[in-house]
C-alpha cells in the first residue's frame, strides 16, 4: 500500500508538470505541431502522441500492481508505433484533448495505488519499477517530453522533485540498457553508480536530464571522454 500523502503530492506535482506542458502545447499552431521535436525522428505532434498514449499504457503498470496479473502496455512494438502514428495525424485540437484526457485517466486511475497492492514491484521493458514510482514514472516523461517540444519552456520550470524524477528515470533505463560504467554526481547533492562506475560525470539536475535522455552534454563536466548513451 502507497502512503496517500506521497501519492496525492506526487500527483499534485504531475498536474503542475501536465498543467505547464498543456499551456505550452495549445501555444502551438498546427504548423508548429508538425515541426521537428528533438527526440530524433518525431515530430512536436509525435511527441504530443506518446504522450497520450504513455497515459493510459502506464495504467495497465498500475493494473499489474494491483491485481498481481502480469501486463503487457502494447501488444507489440509496432502496435505502439502505429498508435502514436494514428495520434499524430489527428487534427490539432483533437490530438489536444486525447493528451488531455488521457492525462485526466492517468490522474484518476493513480489513486487505486493507495489501496491494497499484490505486487511491490513490476516490470518496464527489462526495468524494475517500483510501484510507489508510478506515478513519478509518468511525471519523468513530462518533463524529459516537454524539453523535446524545443519551446521557450525549460527543466529549470519544473519542479525540483519532478526534475529528480526524470534524472531517476533515466538512471535506471541506462542500468537497463547496459551503459557504460559511471558515477553521476548533480550539484544538488545526489549520486548514482552505472556499471562499475569508472566515469565521474557532474552537473546539475537539468543538465543531467539533458545529456542522460538526448545526449546534450553541454552543461555536463565529466574526468573523462563523454559515452555515446543508450537511447532513453
Amino acid at each position: 500500500m502507497i502512503n496517500s500523502a506521497r501519492l496525492h503530492s506526487d500527483l499534485s506535482r504531475l498536474g503542475r508538470e501536465t498543467s505547464m506542458m498543456l499551456a505550452t502545447i495549445e501555444t502551438l499552431s498546427a504548423d508548429e505541431m508538425t515541426a521537428p521535436s528533438l527526440c530524433e525522428g518525431w515530430s512536436r505532434a509525435d511527441v504530443i502522441a506518446h504522450l497520450a498514449s504513455n497515459g493510459r499504457a502506464l495504467v495497465k503498470l498500475i493494473d499489474w500492481a494491483t491485481t498481481g496479473d502480469e501486463q503487457q502496455l502494447y501488444a507489440s512494438p509496432e502496435a505502439r508505433a502505429e498508435e502514436i502514428a494514428a495520434l499524430a495525424a489527428l487534427p490539432r485540437q483533437e490530438l489536444i484533448e486525447k493528451f488531455r484526457a488521457s492525462a485526466e485517466f492517468f490522474a484518476e486511475q493513480s489513486e487505486r495505488l493507495t489501496g491494497q497492492l499484490a505486487l511491490e514491484e513490476v516490470d518496464l521493458h527489462g526495468k524494475v519499477i517500483p510501484a510507489i514510482s508510478i506515478v513519478a514514472l509518468r511525471i519523468a516523461e513530462i518533463v524529459v517530453h516537454h524539453h523535446d517540444l524545443d519551446t521557450a519552456w525549460t527543466i529549470a520550470e519544473a519542479d525540483p522533485d519532478s526534475q529528480l524524477d526524470a534524472v531517476e528515470a533515466a538512471v535506471r533505463t541506462m542500468r537497463a540498457k547496459g551503459a557504460p560504467g559511471m558515477t553521476l554526481v548533480t550539484e544538488e547533492g545526489e549520486t548514482w553508480v552505472i556499471g562499475d562506475g569508472a566515469l565521474r560525470v557532474e552537473s546539475d539536475r537539468e543538465g543531467m536530464i539533458e545529456w542522460l535522455s538526448r545526449g546534450q552534454g553541454r552543461h555536463v563536466e565529466a574526468n573523462g571522454e563523454l559515452p555515446v548513451l543508450p537511447a532513453w
